[in-house]
């Protein structure tokens, strides 16, 4: 019996009046491949997420007043934030999701791969 390999599957997500952590999630999912029945936690499955209307996400301005992207240079005093209101200013909405959908995927070797089949458009 000899084993198929599965079809690339596309998946759109509509995020127009959604909340970011549920469009976030959704996409991390289907990336996973835990949507699939071919799932292995060890293979990147050819799946790709495109998530849709991006600006037209639903974010409280309490939440982009008030969250915070840390980062660490590796140096002495090295400790940089970014507010989500200048995230948003200089590099849109689409990096913001792209960013929590990046904090969703496991640090492993497959994360870089999986975040390649990951677009996002306005």
């Amino acid at each position: 019996m000899t084993k198929t390999a599965p079809e690339t599957q596309n998946y759109v997500i509509d995020a127009s009046g959604r909340t970011l952590g549920r469009v976030a999630s959704e996409a991390a999912s289907v990336l996973l491949g835990k949507k699939s029945v071919h799932f292995v936690k060890y293979r990147v499955l050819p799946v790709r997420v495109t998530i849709q209307n991006a600006k037209k996400l639903w974010l409280p301005e309490r939440r982009i007043a008030g969250k915070e992207y840390t980062r660490y240079t590796g140096y002495p005093g090295g400790l940089r934030t970014t507010s989500m209101a200048d995230l948003i200013e200089k590099k849109g909405v689409a990096e913001v999701i792209r960013r929590s959908v990046d904090g969703m995927i496991p640090r492993n070797k497959l994360r870089k791969e999986r975040m390649t089949r990951l677009t996002i458009t306005d």
